[in-house]
């Protein structure tokens, strides 16, 4: 598939659609773009548009979990409300937060917002999310999910030059399979996937 002067390629296992490798964006280009996002711990608006992961996320968690965000961002605002909510918070994004020292711990849940839609190497992220994630644990994933192909060029979604990698519902199904995972999608764009017990 081509477009916006890119290529795009399908899973045809779980139907991500995933830009070619051979034209991924440099760092440089990424640390570029990410610095003129807006994402201030501070602002009413990002915070309830982040409530649309916290609220149901909070549904399911039982009191006082260790959680991290991973893909946290220059203003980790979803670490700030979890934290306000007697949750234990770690850091983890390997431009702004690079603490490696995140990645050697277990998680009660992971929070994965506007971040899976960057990922190089998806395969491997979701893999290292699993091994981080306890046995019982959530793992919340807030991205725009991929409609009808007949949109995917004119998406706004897609413009953005470090969002290489797009999810149909019935990706996180797939991704809830392979793992041995629970997948339930409460809200438009936002999916929780709980590891089984036994994992």
């Amino acid at each position: 598939m081509h477009a916006g002067q890119r290529d795009y390629w399908r899973c045809e296992r779980c139907k991500a659609t995933f830009l070619d490798p051979q034209q991924l964006p440099s760092a440089e280009c990424e640390q570029q773009e990410y610095q003129l996002h807006q994402n201030d711990v501070n602002d009413d608006g990002y915070r309830r548009f982040l409530m649309r992961v916290s609220e149901p996320l909070l549904q399911r968690l039982q009191s006082a979990q260790q959680g991290l965000d991973y893909g946290c961002g220059p203003g980790p605002a979803l670490a700030d409300m979890l934290t306000q909510a007697d949750h234990q918070m770690s850091l983890y994004d390997p431009v702004f937060q690079p603490d490696t020292e995140a990645l050697q711990r277990t998680y009660d849940f992971i929070t994965c917002t506007e971040v899976a839609e960057h990922f190089h190497q998806p395969a491997q992220e979701f893999d290292r999310l699993n091994t981080l994630l306890k046995p019982g644990g959530w793992l919340a994933i807030m991205t725009s999910f991929q409609t009808d192909d007949s949109a995917f060029a004119n998406w706004h979604y897609r413009r953005d030059p470090t969002h290489v990698v797009f999810y149909k519902e019935e990706t996180f199904y797939w991704l809830a399979s392979h793992y041995g995972w629970r997948c339930e999608i409460p809200v438009k764009n936002v999916a929780l996937l709980q590891k089984r017990h036994d994992r």
